[in-house]
C-alpha cells in the first residue's frame, strides 16, 4: 500500500510544460505578420520612393605650401552631371580661388563655384585671411552641385 501512495504522489506533482511552446509560436506568427504587413504597405504607399541615389564624383585635394590648397575634379561616374563645385575651408574660410583654365572663380562668403566642372579642373584656394595661413591642419569640405538640382558633400577632409 506505501508503494501505491509513492506512486499516485509522483503522477499528481508531475507538470504539464506543453502549452508553453503553442503560444509562443502564435505569438511570434502574429510579430511576422504584423513586420511583413509593415513593409509592404511602405512599398506600396511609396514611404521609400524618397530615397536620392548617391552621386559619385572623385575630388582631391593637396595642401601646396602654407597659403595655398588644390582641389582638384578626377571624374567619376556622375561627372558628367556635375556644374558646380563649392569649396570651404576651415580656418580662414576667405579665400581666392584659381583655376588653370579659366582664371580667377567668382568667389561668395569663402565658397568658390565653378559654372562647368571638366574632369580635370583644378581650382587652387588662396587664404585671404590676414596672416594667410593654411599651415596647420586646414578642414575642407567640397560639395558638389549637380545638373537635376541636387547638391551632395562629396569631400569632407583635413589637410
Amino acid at each position: 500500500m506505501h508503494v501505491k501512495k509513492v506512486f499516485e504522489s509522483m503522477v499528481y506533482t508531475r507538470k504539464n510544460d506543453e502549452a508553453v511552446s503553442p503560444v509562443i509560436g502564435v505569438i511570434l506568427m502574429v510579430a511576422i505578420t504584423v513586420i511583413l504587413a509593415a513593409v509592404i504597405a511602405a512599398f506600396v504607399f511609396g514611404m521609400s520612393g524618397n530615397i536620392s541615389k548617391t552621386k559619385t564624383v572623385a575630388i582631391t585635394v593637396q595642401k601646396i605650401d602654407s597659403t595655398h590648397i588644390s582641389v582638384m575634379n578626377n571624374g567619376g561616374q556622375d561627372a558628367s552631371s556635375l556644374v558646380a563645385i563649392n569649396t570651404t575651408t576651415s580656418p580662414n574660410p576667405i579665400v581666392t580661388c584659381l583655376d588653370k583654365a579659366a582664371g580667377p572663380l567668382v568667389v561668395t562668403d569663402g565658397t568658390c563655384f565653378l559654372g562647368v566642372v571638366p574632369v580635370g579642373a583644378t581650382m587652387r584656394l588662396e587664404s585671404a585671411a590676414s596672416p594667410a595661413d593654411y599651415s596647420g591642419k586646414t578642414g575642407v569640405v567640397v560639395v558638389g552641385a549637380f545638373n537635376d538640382g541636387s547638391n551632395q558633400v562629396l569631400l569632407d577632409t583635413f589637410v
